[in-house]
């Protein structure tokens, strides 16, 4: 099993904690934008709290390890890695009550070309457990606003893990489907799955819309976010996301692999 010190040591090599690509200009700017109720950062999220500016400068500091200094504008982004490993430890301890229970699970992505490897491995260990990983509306069309306009998409599942692609696209190794922060594919997938009868998911697994979408429809959710992810970790303090996880989600795909492991050996899910 990989040691909480090896762990510690590979979250900053491979700039997954400590500084992160993730700039403090970016994550200022959609601070703003999430108090500003800006859809593109609620990520699906309705906050009960009029979240401040500096309110969620310090939430971030406490969950992510952030400066909390509003006059620190500039350079990379910083998250403190013993938070991450205690995530990490919450994450995978719910994953293996939901394995004990074998309660059916949703996983979903809006970074399929970095983290997919993560979810795979997550979906197989929890099948293989008893969980049903769910696959609804597979190949339904969803029309998702992006910075080019409204664009047309189309859920699919790779390896038990929801992403979507746009229509024609030819997905490859590197570039399984479509980076995307919208909640309207969970949004799908959970309604298609009430519209055909069950099962509904007991845990939705993932990212970005994902996580917030289904937190915010009252399903159990968690997953990693960034510096720059504030609605995940106001959807934590709020009691919609179970667990956010404080890490880069933009890193190289191989660098999830020793989180995985770590994951999986702590919830007792190894295969």
């Amino acid at each position: 099993m990989l040691s909480t010190a090896a762990l510690r040591a590979h979250l900053l090599a491979a700039r997954l904690a400590g500084p992160v690509a993730t700039s403090r200009e970016e994550s200022l700017r959609r601070y703003r934008l999430f108090a500003a109720r800006d859809p593109r950062v609620l990520l699906g999220l309705e906050p009960d709290d009029d979240w401040s500016f500096m309110e969620l400068l310090g939430l971030m500091s406490e969950k992510c390890g952030v400066s909390v200094d509003p006059a620190n504008v500039s350079g990379p982004d910083v998250i403190d890695p013993e938070l991450t490993i205690a995530a990490l430890d919450a994450f995978a301890d719910r994953l293996r009550e939901a394995a004990r229970d074998r309660v059916p699970v949703l996983l979903g992505t809006g970074h399929p070309h970095r983290l997919l490897g993560f979810y795979a491995a997550l979906a197989s260990a929890l099948s293989a457990a008893g969980c049903r990983v769910l696959t609804p509306a597979e190949g339904r069309c969803i029309d998702i606003t992006t910075r080019f306009g409204v664009r047309t998409h189309r859920l699919a599942y790779v390896r038990g893990v929801a992403m979507v692609r746009a229509p024609g696209a030819r997905p490859t190794a590197s570039e399984p489907g479509a980076h995307s922060h919208s909640p309207l594919p969970v949004r799908v997938a959970l309604g298609c799955a009430a519209e055909s009868g069950g099962p509904l998911p007991g845990l939705v697994i993932g990212d970005h819309g994902w996580v917030c979408g289904a937190g915010q429809l009252g399903f159990e959710a968690m997953g990693p976010g960034d510096t720059d992810d504030p609605a995940l970790f106001v959807g934590e303090a709020e009691g919609r996301v179970s667990v956010a996880v404080p890490l880069d989600d933009g890193v190289r795909s191989g660098y999830y692999r020793p989180i995985t492991r770590y994951v999986l050996n702590r919830a007792c899910l190894s295969q």
